[in-house]
C-alpha cells in the first residue's frame, strides 16, 4: 500500500506544472469525469465496435482540459489496462485476440490523448448523438 501511495504521489508530483495545485486537481477531476461520461455512452450506444471510439473520445476530451486532465486518463487507462489484462489472463487463458483488443484499445487511447481527432475510430452507422 505504501509502494502504491508513493507512486501516486510521485506521480502527482511530476505532473503539476507552474499553473498550481488547484487547478492541477479540478483538470483531474473533470478529466476523469469526460471518461466516465465516455464509458456510459460505449453503454448507451450499444453499438457493436464502437468501444475504440469512445475511448479515444474520452481520453481527448479529458487531454483538453489541461496536463491534469492527461494525467487523470494516463493513470485511469493504465488501471483498466492492467485490470483488464489480469482478468482477460486468468478468465479467458491470456488468448491472442484479448491481447489483440487490449492493444489496439491502448492506441485509440493514446491517439485521443496526444489530440488527434477521436472520429478516426468511429464506427459506421453510429448515431450521430455520439
Amino acid at each position: 500500500m505504501r509502494l502504491f501511495t508513493g507512486i501516486v504521489f510521485c506521480s502527482l508530483v511530476m505532473g503539476v506544472s507552474s499553473e498550481g495545485w488547484y487547478s492541477f486537481f479540478k483538470e483531474a477531476v473533470q478529466g476523469a469525469g469526460d471518461l466516465c461520461k465516455a464509458y456510459w455512452n460505449l453503454i448507451a450506444s450499444n453499438h457493436q465496435n464502437s468501444n475504440r471510439y469512445f475511448y479515444a473520445r474520452g481520453n481527448y476530451d479529458a487531454a483538453q482540459r489541461g496536463p491534469g486532465g492527461v494525467w487523470a486518463a494516463k493513470v485511469i487507462s493504465r488501471f483498466r489496462h492492467y485490470l483488464q489484462g489480469f482478468i482477460n489472463y486468468y478468465v479467458s487463458g491470456n488468448s491472442n485476440s484479448a491481447l489483440e483488443d487490449l492493444q489496439s484499445n491502448q492506441k485509440a487511447e493514446e491517439w485521443g490523448r496526444s489530440g488527434k481527432d477521436p472520429d478516426h475510430f468511429r464506427s459506421d452507422g453510429m448515431h450521430k448523438k455520439y
